[in-house]
């Protein structure tokens, strides 16, 4: 009987051991679970905000470096390939007043000044070329060529005045097959173009309105 009873409490020690290595076993696979779970979740809520916060942050850093840049140069740089410092806005149409002469030097060469003077009240740009077309009797217009030169920085005060011209060659034949009747102006780095009258006494153009060319504005003093 003492036998019997001593093997009886050493099988529900066992039993109990195993009972204990279960749970801790099945409590160690949950923790190790949980764990590894919280850790992938974690891992994945970095990986997606990262490019998202750390490629957007950069672009806003270089983006407010770029304004700050803007701000403390006041840099500006014309669409004509030219630049003024300093916090100065482009000349607006409205603002100019703007006429055009004859101005050639001799019988075969031909040119012709646009003038435009500053009617604002504020100092601006008008540094670069201005968009110019020819108009034709019979209606068409042709857009003129730049000329080989380049632009030089063009700031007009109130009351001040920039000039540009057009050059061609005269043709002293009589057989000119341009007859021109108006200068089509959109000042530099502007949308509104102004209608001026082909200067009275111009000379004839030789060739073609693409043999025209028109050069950059310059301050007239």
């Amino acid at each position: 009987m003492k036998y019997t009873r001593i093997t009886a409490l050493t099988a529900i020690g066992v039993a109990a051991t195993l009972s204990l290595t279960a749970c801790g076993s099945d409590g160690s696979r949950k923790n190790s679970s949980s764990k590894s779970s919280s850790s992938s979740s974690s891992s994945s809520s970095n990986g997606g905000s990262k490019p998202e916060g750390g490629s957007g942050s950069g672009r806003s850093q270089a983006s407010n470096a770029k304004a700050s840049s803007n701000e403390d140069t006041g840099a500006e740089t014309s669409a004509n390939g030219a630049t003024t410092t300093g916090k100065v806005t482009f000349c607006k149409t409205q603002d100019l007043a703007i006429d055009a002469t004859d101005a050639a030097p001799d019988e075969a060469s031909g040119r012709i000044n646009i003038t435009m003077i500053n009617r604002g009240s504020t100092t601006c740009s008008a540094t670069g070329f201005a968009g110019v077309d020819i108009k034709d009797t019979d209606n068409t217009s042709n857009p003129i060529e730049r000329g080989p030169a380049q632009p030089r920085v063009t700031v007009l005060k109130p009351g001040d005045a920039a000039v540009f011209n057009l050059a061609y060659d005269i043709d002293n034949t009589g057989n000119s097959l341009s007859h021109p009747t108006n200068i089509l102006v959109t000042p530099p780095n502007e949308t509104h173009t102004v209608s001026l009258r082909w200067p009275e006494g111009a000379g004839e153009i030789k060739g073609a309105y693409t043999d025209v060319q028109v050069y950059p504005t310059h301050t007239t003093k």
